[in-house]
């Protein structure tokens, strides 16, 4: 099949999925009551996820500009979420500035340009060499580590994690030319399954919880049960990859792994800040940055070991 017939037949599955989904959650709330705020929460983000798989099929239509441009106005938006969390002061004002006017467009641009040697590099080089400089340049020594830190572990998270789900665009894979766009796919509708698939594994058999400090609802039922379920679709995903269906399993594991470590991880910081969500842009879900955390731990490793075993330079 070509990219184009291999895309259609996934997002008619995914619709089938929404479409299933959305009546029975509409049989759930008729049977249990509207008052039933699991119910709510369930129809809310059932509704947010409509918008989110039709923007990002709109993206993906749109060819390496469409999803470049999505990622980056992703990037921008968590971005700006994250650091509206941090402590700031006058003296930050240009390294902000920059963060966001600066940094983050040469990074898509990059990567749009297809410089892996310097796109790799650029942040965690480059950007986090600048930042301090341009901070200590005002001599506010007050937090003058902690506000550095913080901006760069949140150029680090939105833009130069999520940049890789881009970049997969760039690989060169033999006898897999034009269809890079599906790469794209594969990763983000594992990731985001295998979350949906573990709060549904967690609220069916969950008892034993992982970090309650930091993720309460997140069980040890629900991790094995989720992450079980997202490695055979996965698995059942080959054919849309370069891969095998053992090697799409594997890949699966690796990034659904990464994504609940980075969920862990997105939620240590939240409850450090002493809030829940990253924000409420999104019904039911919080935040960008809800819904990105577990794809921008997931695409770097994702890019990189595609990069290393299936591509040529």
């Amino acid at each position: 099949m070509s990219a184009p017939s291999e895309f259609s037949t996934l997002m008619m599955a995914v619709l089938a999925i929404l479409i299933v989904a959305t009546v029975v959650a509409q049989f759930l709330k008729l049977k249990l009551g509207a008052e039933n705020d699991v119910i709510e929460n369930l129809i809310a983000r059932i509704n947010a996820w409509w918008g989110m798989v039709a923007l990002l099929a709109l993206a993906m239509l749109g060819g390496k500009a469409g999803v470049v441009i999505l990622f980056a106005l992703l990037s921008f938006a968590g971005l700006r979420e994250f650091l509206t969390l941090t402590a700031k002061r006058r003296a930050d004002h240009w390294a902000l500035v920059i963060s966001f006017f600066v940094i983050l467009p040469i990074q898509y641009l990059l990567v749009w340009s297809n410089w892996y040697g310097m796109y790799a590099i650029f942040i965690p080089v480059y950007a986090f060499l600048l930042l301090p400089i341009v901070v200590a340049v005002h001599g506010d020594t007050d937090g003058y580590l902690t506000r550095v830190a913080e901006t760069q572990w949140g150029l680090m998270i939105c833009v130069f994690a999520a940049s890789h789900v881009p970049a997969l665009l760039s690989l060169n894979i033999p006898g897999y030319e034009g269809k890079n766009v599906l790469l794209v796919a594969f990763l983000v509708v594992v990731v985001q399954l295998s979350d949906v698939l573990q709060y549904v594994w967690g609220k069916l058999m969950g008892k034993h919880k992982i970090a309650p400090r930091l993720s309460p609802s997140k069980t040890w039922e629900g991790f094995v049960g989720g992450v079980a379920s997202a490695c055979l679709v996965g698995a059942g995903l080959w054919w849309l990859t370069p891969f095998s269906p053992l090697e799409a399993a594997g890949m699966a594991l690796v990034i659904t792994l990464m994504g609940f470590f980075g969920g862990l991880v997105m939620s240590a910081i939240k409850r450090d800040k002493g809030v829940k969500d990253w924000g409420h842009l999104i019904a039911g879900h919080g935040g960008f940055i809800d819904r990105l955390d577990s794809v921008v731990f997931s695409a770097p490793i994702f890019f990189h070991l595609t990069r290393y075993f299936w591509s040529v330079a």
